[in-house]
């Protein structure tokens, strides 16, 4: 679909300036920052979506030179980063698509870039975050030290008489330096994809649409490849120091996919069964116990497949290579 650059720069820079503006919003309203900032990738992934990456791109620019003048270099640093480089390349992944006929499906249709695959990208891309994060912060046992040693100070000025055991304290400081950015990692590829599925909700209602609104049920999961990339991680966190928290951070990150993956796959098995109703609603509220979460992950773990969506060709449809 041709689109001329009068309508894909105003539609740029006006994404760009929709999410920086919500960036800001996140730094005024702390209740719900984590969501506001993870909102600030949706305008990207419209402009994107809709008008391909020269909007996606000018997008970005806007909005990094924006927060660069208005708040720092540092500050729209970590906004790309975070949210407008990932917004923008899920974005581009998702407009990729070529031929069938050379995947062996028929001469007349479109196979677009797997949704697997755009998934397994993402968490990829929170993992490089995270971790680039924490070299900037110098994250590591001193800093999770100090963030327990004052959460615990907070609960003594609650109530005096709380007295932790040193040796239970101590475990919280070993299980905390590993838990924070596992936790991060997973609830950022969750909130990017929430984006990323409201922003192809928004397109696939105009006729810019490209890439076909999929069935997320059947077409959510995982790449079998990811499953090496999880145990790797597993792994790396029995080694203690600097490879104990990058496999944490992967174990987040790809735990998130394929914990997304697992309910979607519950959602595909529970069609037309009597008990899909209370078997949703328990899955979800019993979603914070780790051990529910957990057998759905397995679920997850043990369905991936990469499901490839198909469309008739277009002639005013760019065929792109993946």
């Amino acid at each position: 679909m041709k689109t001329s650059n009068q309508t894909v720069l105003p539609v740029g820079i006006l994404a760009g300036v929709v999410a920086t503006l919500l960036a800001l919003g996140a730094m005024a309203q702390l209740s719900f920052a984590v969501v506001i900032y993870a909102a600030s990738a949706l305008p990207i992934l419209i402009a994107g979506l809709g008008w391909g990456n020269k909007a996606a791109i000018t997008a970005i620019t806007t909005a990094a030179v924006l927060g660069a003048v208005l708040v720092s270099p540092p500050f729209a640093a970590t906004m790309a980063v975070f949210t407008l480089i990932p917004a923008g390349w899920l974005s581009h992944l998702a407009n990729l698509a070529r031929p069938a006929a050379e995947l062996g499906g028929p001469d007349n249709l479109l196979a677009w870039y797997p949704l697997s695959d755009i998934l397994l990208h993402l968490c990829s891309l929170v993992t490089v975050a995270m971790i680039a994060l924490g070299v900037v912060i110098g994250y590591g046992p001193e800093l999770t030290n100090e963030l327990v040693g004052l959460m615990t100070s907070a609960f003594q000025a609650q109530d005096p008489s709380f007295a932790p055991d040193p040796e239970s304290l101590a475990q919280t400081k070993a299980m905390f330096v590993l838990m924070l950015p596992m936790i991060q990692a997973g609830l950022w590829v969750v909130l990017l994809f929430a984006a990323f599925y409201l922003a192809i909700r928004v397109v696939s209602r105009s006729p810019r649409a490209l890439r076909p609104r999929e069935d997320m049920p059947s077409a959510l999961r995982m790449n079998r490849n990811s499953i090496f990339v999880f145990l790797a991680g597993i792994v790396l966190t029995f080694f203690g120091g600097v490879p104990a928290m990058i496999g944490a951070t992967l174990c987040g990150a790809f735990g998130a996919g394929f914990l997304m993956a697992g309910y979607a796959s519950l959602h595909f098995r529970s069609k037309g069964k009597d008990w899909r109703l209370p078997a949703l609603v328990l899955a979800y509220i019993s979603a914070l116990l780790v051990l529910p979460a957990f057998f759905i992950l397995v679920l997850g773990l043990a369905d991936t497949r990469r499901t490839i969506a198909l469309t008739p060709a277009r002639d005013d449809s760019k065929q792109h290579s993946d």
